[in-house]
This record gives structure tokens, C-alpha cells and sequence, in this order.
């Protein structure tokens, strides 16, 4: 990933908390074929001593031939995708002086690099499967867990996926919010993208805002 120092994220919090918020990732993988990559939302754990940068946790279909990669042991990559918004040339103090600017379009991206490991132990697969259904499910007001099932429909469903972990070794994180821009012109932008009203967009708006006062 092309990442110019004015636009480099290294907080690992901050990595983390993009993770979190926007868990469906976009996993890559190379196979003889070429490239492939499968969409799958993640859990992200703690450091730990053979991953740095923590572990992303998930699972995928049994008959996805991706899980056989990690006999491999080469590293993957994982794209998170965070806020991202286009930016209109009128929000520039330069727009109403010369004319001189052009479009862009900012965004947040989180890169994530490590091995595939498969977690073998029937126990700790569904102890993954808990931990995944608990993260995803918290914030309703009934959440359903795992043990609201037959645990032999549990147990067959098992049969027909496969638990993943992935050690991040390496990560990575773009924030590419108008940094190369004059205060003025980065707070008009955050302004103007509050004034759409749109959803998507109030989160770069927030993202900004953020960067600002650090």
C-alpha cells in the first residue's frame, strides 16, 4: 500500500478500534489460480508473543477451499475498510481564490498481515464460535447465544465450517484525511460533509475532526 507519512496510522488502539468498528474484512489470499480474496468479519485480540499486533479470529465454510492455504504458512493480507467520503473542490478557501483545486476522496483503511492457522481443538472451535455469536450479538436486545441451540445442531453445524486464526505479524493503517491541507480547509471539509447529512459520510466527518486535534 502506498502510504506517504502525512497520511500513516501507527496507533495500535486506533488500529484496533477501526477493526472493531468495521469487522468485515476482506481476506487475500494466492493460490494457483492467482489472487482470491473472501469477505469475512473478524475479532481482533490482544498482543500476544508471536503476534504483535494481536489475532483476528473467524471462521469460514468447510467447503471453501481458502482454509487449506495455511498448510502453506505464507502470510496473507487482510483489508479492513473504515469511513470514506468524496471531497468536493467548493470546500476549499483555494475554490473561491483562484479556481486552482481538483476532487479527492478520503478514507480510513486498516492492512493486516500474518499466517493462517486453523484452530483444531473442538473445544476451543466452539469457544471461538461463542466468543464471534457474544462480539456480534451484544448489543440487541435479546442476544442470542450459542447455547440457545440443540447442541447436536451446534455440533453439526461445526462439522460444515472451519475456525481460523490469524497472527498479525504486520499492520498497517491509512488515514487519508486532507492532512496535506490547511487547518481552515480540513475543518470546512469536516463542516461540509455534516451539512449532507449523510450517514456514511459523518463518520469521516468525525475522523477529521479527530485528527485535528492530534
Amino acid at each position: 500500500m502506498y502510504l506517504p507519512d502525512h497520511f500513516s496510522e501507527q496507533r495500535l488502539d486506533v488500529l484496533h478500534a477501526l477493526i472493531q468498528a468495521h469487522p468485515l474484512a476482506a481476506m487475500v489470499t494466492h493460490n494457483e489460480n492467482g489472487l482470491d480474496a473472501n469477505h469475512l468479519p473478524f475479532l481482533v485480540t490482544p498482543p500476544t508473543a508471536d503476534a504483535p499486533y494481536g489475532i483476528l479470529r473467524g471462521h469460514v465454510a468447510r467447503n471453501n477451499p481458502v482454509w487449506q492455504s495455511a498448510a502453506s504458512g505464507k502470510d496473507l493480507l487482510v483489508i479492513f475498510q473504515g469511513a470514506h467520503a468524496y471531497i468536493s473542490p467548493r470546500w476549499y478557501a483555494e475554490k473561491k481564490r483562484t479556481g486552482a483545486v481538483v476532487p479527492t476522496y478520503n478514507y480510513a483503511v486498516v492492512h493486516a498481515h500474518g499466517p493462517m492457522r486453523i484452530v483444531e481443538d473442538r473445544q476451543q472451535f466452539l469457544a471461538l464460535l461463542t466468543e464471534l455469536s457474544a462480539h456480534f450479538e451484544h448489543k440487541l436486545d435479546q442476544p442470542w447465544q450459542v447455547s440457545d441451540a440443540p447442541a447436536e445442531y451446534i455440533d453439526r453445524m461445526m462439522d460444515m465450517i472451519v475456525g481460523i486464526e490469524i497472527p498479525i505479524r504486520r499492520l498497517c493503517g491509512k488515514w487519508k484525511t486532507s492532512q496535506n491541507k490547511t487547518t481552515e480547509d480540513r475543518m470546512t471539509i469536516a463542516n461540509g460533509l455534516r451539512e449532507l447529512g449523510n450517514t456514511d459520510v459523518q463518520d469521516m466527518a468525525t475522523v477529521m475532526e479527530q485528527q485535528l486535534f492530534i
